[in-house]
């Protein structure tokens, strides 16, 4: 566990992590927002990142996709083009402007996908041939919804490629101005395909057990590493979310077999990843349940305890956050970082709501995944100036 927190940290504490010297605890976390028209950043998407930046303050983006067919939403910007490259430069800048520091998400959702996402109308790819159950629904370009088709599993000599697309879409990334990367592993997408055995059923070195799993993972961010650094890269992970069907026979065996995995690693200058970022289980991708968890408080709390302890780094924390239990997970070392989703889209301001105490907007998840440009996306208020600190 990081040894620098303590009963006396808040939120709005300090914190060294890696290279970067945040001035608070308070992190964006990446999001989808279906507002770069065609995979190509625009204006909006600098505003968006700009009216959520703080001075030190840390922002990851919305998940960013490595290659043509890795898109499961309409308007999800890539970073494995040229162009792409290009537009996002502005975006990154605008943050750098206030301050802030922003990695990059990056993004396949593999079989969480359709064919109108897909080069040529093709299958997505997965680890499996099964497809997500009914369910779930995949959100098409005309705003309607459609079952999941059936994914065509990745040949093991297929692999390397995507890897590679990891990599080059890393470089691109740092290209473009971004401070560093966040490797999305969680969730249901495609790393986590290969990792959960709710959906793996490979016989070859990918399948099996809870080392060939992680294989896939590890190789990614292996690949990653080596191409722009270790404390340019953070590894997102939520071994028991069970979103669009990802599920595991035993979350905490999986979740500690990738923290031992990661502890290993470095890079050629002996640095070490910039963070590890987990998902609570009380995450629900459309609310909280009436419980406001998926499992019990005590699975919970032994989970995120036993990854928290074992992960040698900054340990950032996501799912459900509200600022009470922000502060508890700080106050009480559970995490050195909390990420804020939803919140986070409604109030622009949230680090200064949080701070003063102030009443938090309320969120419309029905302009969730709209492709207007203000609508939902930039429109949500701030403070009056005399409110602010």
């Amino acid at each position: 566990m990081a040894a620098q927190g303590n009963s006396t940290d808040t939120l709005f504490s300090p914190y060294k992590m890696g290279r970067f010297d945040l001035s608070h605890r308070v992190v964006l976390a990446p999001m989808t927002r279906c507002r770069a028209l065609n995979g190509v950043p625009n204006a909006a998407l600098a505003e968006y990142y700009a009216q959520r930046t703080t001075p030190g303050g840390f922002l990851i983006s919305e998940g960013t996709m490595i290659s043509p067919g890795s898109a499961g939403f309409p308007h999800v910007p890539g970073i494995y083009s040229e162009e792409q490259v290009e537009a996002w430069k502005p975006v990154v800048e605008a943050v750098h402007s206030k301050g802030g520091f922003i990695f990059c998400q990056l993004w396949h959702v593999g079989r969480a996908s359709h064919p109108l996402y897909q080069p040529n109308g093709g299958l997505p790819i997965s680890s499996t041939d099964k497809a997500i159950s009914e369910r779930w629904r995949v959100l098409l370009p005309d705003g309607s919804h459609a079952k999941y088709p059936k994914p065509r599993p990745l040949h093991a000599s297929e692999i390397p490629r995507v890897v590679e697309d990891y990599c080059n879409s890393a470089v691109n990334a740092i290209r473009a101005g971004f401070d560093g990367i966040e490797i999305h592993g969680a969730h249901g997408y495609l790393i986590d395909q290969f990792m959960k055995n709710g959906i793996n059923d490979r016989t070859d070195q990918y399948g099996g057990s809870i080392e060939n799993r992680c294989r896939f993972l590890l190789q990614v961010v292996k690949g990653v590493v080596s191409a722009i650094g270790a404390s340019k890269v953070g590894v997102r992970i939520s071994p028991a979310i069970d979103h669009l069907d990802a599920t595991d026979s035993d979350p905490l065996s999986l979740g500690l077999a990738v923290v031992d995995l990661l502890n290993k690693l470095q890079d050629d200058t002996g640095s070490k990843l910039a963070y590890l970022h987990v998902t609570q289980p009380r995450y629900h991708a459309y609310g909280q349940t009436e419980s406001g968890r998926q499992g019990s408080d005590e699975e919970e709390a032994k989970l995120m305890k036993s990854l928290r302890t074992a992960y040698n780094g900054t340990f950032m924390s996501s799912g459900g956050f509200n600022k009470e239990l922000g502060m508890q997970a700080i106050q009480q070392g559970g995490a050195d970082l909390v990420s804020f989703g939803r919140l986070f889209i409604a109030n622009p301001d949230l680090v200064s709501r949080f701070k003063v105490g102030a009443k938090l907007n309320k969120y419309n998840r029905k302009t969730f995944y709209t492709q207007d440009p203000v609508v939902g996306y930039t429109d949500y208020s701030f403070l009056a100036p005399a409110s602010r600190l």
